[in-house]
């Protein structure tokens, strides 16, 4: 992020996102501002509060890809929710509060893994050891070492003050222990020459598909609804026996795996003894503070009141109940308190009945920066399809090659596609991009079905192989079920 100049982030979101430059251009001033506020000083840092987004774009133009692709640049802690599935405190519904918690569930989940990531290699070395003493046991002794005299020459040593110990005895007991001595020294020689041997295979591979038995955490746990002062919320069963005070040992069983999968098992064991959980929760609590994003969809339809005459649950009531969290409160989670002053808010919506002046004012203020996308053209359809890293020419030419089918497909053919949806969207429902999901999944069904069938593995896809394939379904109007 401290890297990042506006105007690179607008280039990296472009990566993946056609046009939609002024969406872009707001969220890359609210990233960069936040690097801007971290480098204040402390008494006027805590008065910087985000500058919310709101933004107004039918379906499918890239709203929540623009929100996503940011968090992914900033390495932040990043939900969406949908505003629909709140209701007024007090009613039977998820409550707005829940949103902060799963942003701090996921805020955790980051910083573990980045944790898990910087001991990895000490935790796979662990669980190779692990593995090792499983596949090849050291020698077990049934007494320490220094207990291999009798009882008699002890008594002697200890208490040879009282009884005396004859200087020839003492000598003759020496050399009987420095013969067993030495052959006990060769043989835990070997066994760490075998040992060390065992390791090196392990790590090459070479006993990746040895089966070995080993005790695996009980990592299923069924969720149970836990009634707290904050709402309903889920809580796992460990979360629960941790609540407890950890009442008891996490359960174990025997499995029988391969080593390869073991060393993954086991090193994911090893890496959570090695960190500290404390320090996790502490900086995942610091970045859901700090840098989190929640992106709320779907606010148009908690807009306005749409007739009646008082408020409605699921519209004013709930845009009240988001009030404070935009504004800033703590939210109590069971990771401890969460402060909301400074989270990224960016709300979404159509407004194509409702009005972004249809919210409450005090709302509307808190979202001050408001970005309108544009709806796409057959041209935007065109680099869709051909531009981005994750264009979806691409991923279909990708999926097919996994058959060994090698599909190649024209310029023209792309250009009919954009053509064939736009028109599509024109006819029915405008669905944005979503629409070349349907046009693609249509077009390639029948490759899709007989690909691992065919003997002819290379097929070219122009013009009118396009038309011949969808032009009388679009007459038809017949794309409901395709679409997504």
């Amino acid at each position: 992020m401290q890297a990042l100049t506006p105007s690179q982030i607008v280039a990296e979101l472009d990566k993946y996102i056609v046009g939609q430059r002024d969406a872009k251009r707001a969220v890359a001033v609210a990233l960069r501002d936040r690097y801007r506020r971290s480098r204040l000083p402390d008494d006027l840092r805590d008065e910087v509060i985000p500058k919310n987004i709101l933004m107004i774009g039918p379906t499918g133009v890239g709203k929540t890809e623009v929100a996503r692709r940011l968090a992914g640049l900033a390495r932040a802690p990043f939900i969406k929710v949908e505003a629909t599935k709140f209701t007024e405190v007090g009613y039977v519904g998820r409550d707005v509060d829940s949103m902060v918690r799963d942003l701090t569930q996921v805020a955790v989940r980051i910083v573990e893994a980045e944790r898990y990531a910087e001991v990895e290699e000490q935790a796979r070395e662990r669980a190779i050891d692990r593995i090792v003493d499983i596949m090849r046991p050291a020698k077990r002794r049934n007494r320490p070492d220094g207990e291999e005299h009798d009882t008699a020459d002890m008594f002697r040593q200890a208490f040879g003050s009282f009884f005396g110990s004859p200087a020839a005895a003492a000598t003759e007991n020496q050399i009987e222990a420095e013969p067993e001595a030495e052959d006990e020294s060769r043989q835990r020689a070997r066994m760490e020459r075998i040992r060390a041997k065992a390791r090196e295979q392990i790590r090459s591979g070479a006993l990746d598909e040895e089966k070995i038995s080993i005790d695996v955490e009980q990592s299923q746990t069924p969720f149970v609804q836990v009634f707290s002062p904050q709402g309903v919320e889920e809580m796992g069963l460990g979360d629960l026996q941790s609540a407890l005070g950890n009442m008891g040992n996490r359960g174990k069983k025997p499995r029988l795996v391969t080593v390869k999968e073991a060393c993954k098992i086991l090193t994911q064991e090893e890496a959570k003894n090695l960190v500290d959980h404390d320090s996790i929760i502490r900086e995942a609590v610091d970045r859901a503070e700090q840098t989190g994003i929640i992106f709320i969809d779907e606010v148009d339809k908690i807009a306005g009141r749409e007739g009646g005459s008082g408020p409605d649950v699921s519209r004013e009531g709930v845009q009240r109940d988001l009030l404070p969290i935009i504004e800033g409160s703590t939210v109590a989670t069971k990771h401890g308190p969460v402060r909301t002053n400074h989270v990224l808010f960016i709300a979404a919506g159509a407004f194509h009945v409702s009005k972004p002046s249809d919210l409450i004012p005090e709302l509307q203020g808190r979202l001050p920066i408001r970005v309108e996308l544009e709806s796409l053209t057959e041209a935007d359809f065109i680099r869709i399809l051909t531009e981005p890293r994750n264009a979806l020419v691409r991923q279909y030419v990708a999926l097919l090659a996994t058959e060994g089918l090698t599909i190649e497909i024209t310029e023209c053919a792309v250009a009919e596609i954009a053509k064939i949806a736009a028109q599509v969207n024109r006819q029915s429902e405008n669905i944005g991009a979503r629409r070349l999901h349907t046009v693609m999944e249509r077009l390639l069904e029948e490759l899709s079905f007989e690909a691992p069938d065919m003997d002819e593995k290379s097929v070219l896809i122009d013009e009118a192989y396009v038309k011949d394939k969808l032009e009388k379904i679009v007459k038809d109007e017949d794309l409901s079920r395709y679409i997504l």
